[in-house]
């Protein structure tokens, strides 16, 4: 069935940009990324976005009482039935914003909950999501009773607030986490031995990691012709999935895909989903890759680096940089990221979605596992200057002996290098 307007819960959008806040995020795609994650939640219709600009965060309402008011007007105007705050509120500050505003508030981590909960769809993914959510609640008991009505059901609570309904929740939090961990190892144990199956082949992992929406499973399905879920939304794939893909003239490998990352996901989400990420720390070769066409795309990859390291991925494993979307740069600047990418041996540029790159990306990735650099001599003769000078400016050359004709040149490169030279 499909749902009609009047089933969907009608939600007001609020980025709070903090003058105080040093780490602060550039606020107008920072309001369009909280739209966007509002968006991958198809029972929400978005009535209404804004950025708040204020000094710095009231501790008992967020926001100063003027500014209170004046939302409280928008969201009645609006018919909104939910607020979502794109940061962190504190149950009390949650509480007291329900109070004054009459719908609900949800925050940053509870929204990204919401669209794990709702994208889960293996075993594995369920239980993660529902620690994560569960943990995330546990923090929220203490006098956000409001909230916790809709939640309280879900877990067989009974009875009113009060400081020994606090500690049964509590308690009734506690052990069904316990619960949910002992289900987890199960299932961890199972991927466990799949893993070690994979080792005994052995098959080298590729895993494709980045920024949520940057495009990793339309290249996922590019490459190994699979038909995985790929929309122009955030988090549309959300459990791993492992194929197999033939590299030209090289083995096969294993190539797997995995949820996207986003900046401030919840500390309960990087913990939850750490046994399917560890296909990651398992990995022969990383796959970071970007879409190159965003305006935050330097911003977003250092987020994606920041929680690959909390995962303890360290420098050793090598990594190559997919600037992908290519086809949504305009073609001036389309050059100039060529032109860079041309002058490193880690990066990439393609579009996934138009089919660009992939033997070439193919080629980087065999030349990565298979140690990735060759010794060649080649015979140049005096009229091919522009070949020498370039092979002198790639910094590839070993040796160069004159002959009658013109040079001889041992040369130590990579795929890249010798399918560069070719094009010259």
């Amino acid at each position: 069935m499909t749902e009609t307007k009047s089933e969907l819960t009608r939600a007001l959008v609020l980025h709070p940009d903090i003058r105080s806040d040093s780490q602060r995020r550039d606020a107008g795609p920072a309001l369009e990324e909280a739209v966007s994650l509002a968006a991958a939640l198809p029972h929400l219709e978005v009535v209404g976005s804004s950025v708040v600009r204020l000094p710095r965060p009231h501790p008992g309402m967020l926001f100063g009482s003027g500014k209170i008011q004046e939302l409280k007007e928008q969201i009645h105007d609006m018919e909104a039935e939910l607020v979502l705050i794109d940061g962190p509120v504190s149950p009390i500050q949650q509480r007291n914003l329900e109070k004054e505003w009459k719908c609900k508030v949800l925050d940053r981590t509870g929204l990204i909950l919401e669209i794990f909960s709702d994208r889960a769809a293996t075993r594995e993914g369920v239980l993660q999501v529902e620690m994560a959510a569960l943990s995330y609640q546990r923090t929220r008991l203490v006098r956000a009773w409001t909230h916790l009505e809709r939640q309280r059901g879900g877990l067989g609570f009974v009875g009113g607030p009060g400081e020994t309904q606090i500690e049964a929740d509590r308690r009734a939090i506690d052990e069904q986490l316990v619960r949910l961990r002992r289900q987890l190892e199960k299932v961890v144990k199972t991927r466990n031995l799949h893993r070690a199956a994979r080792a005994k082949v052995p098959f080298p992992i590729v895993a494709l990691v980045g920024y949520t929406n940057a495009g990793k499973s339309t290249l996922f399905n590019r490459l190994t012709g699979a038909d995985v879920l790929a929309k122009d939304m955030l988090f549309a794939t959300l459990d791993p999935t492992m194929r197999g893909v033939k590299l030209p003239d090289g083995p096969e490998v294993i190539l797997s895909d995995t949820v996207g990352f986003i900046s401030d996901l919840p500390t309960e989400l990087v913990a939850a989903f750490r046994a399917t990420l560890e296909e990651v720390l398992s990995a022969n070769l990383i796959l970071h890759v970007r879409d190159i066409s965003h305006a935050e795309t330097k911003e977003q990859a250092a987020d994606v680096r920041e929680i690959l390291e909390t995962l303890g991925v360290n420098d050793s494993t090598p990594m190559i940089e997919v600037w992908n979307k290519i086809d949504r740069v305009d073609e001036e600047n389309r050059i100039a990221l060529e032109n860079m990418a041309d002058r490193s041996d880690d990066v990439m540029v393609l579009s996934a979605l138009e089919g660009t790159g992939m033997d070439q990306l193919l080629e980087l990735v065999s030349d990565r596992l298979e140690g990735g650099r060759w010794e060649e001599t080649l015979s140049l003769t005096f009229a091919e200057g522009k070949e020498r000078a370039w092979l002198f400016q790639r910094g590839v050359v070993l040796e160069e002996t004159q002959t009658d004709t013109g040079y001889d040149i041992d040369v130590r490169w990579s795929a890249k290098d010798a399918k560069r030279f070719r094009e010259i």
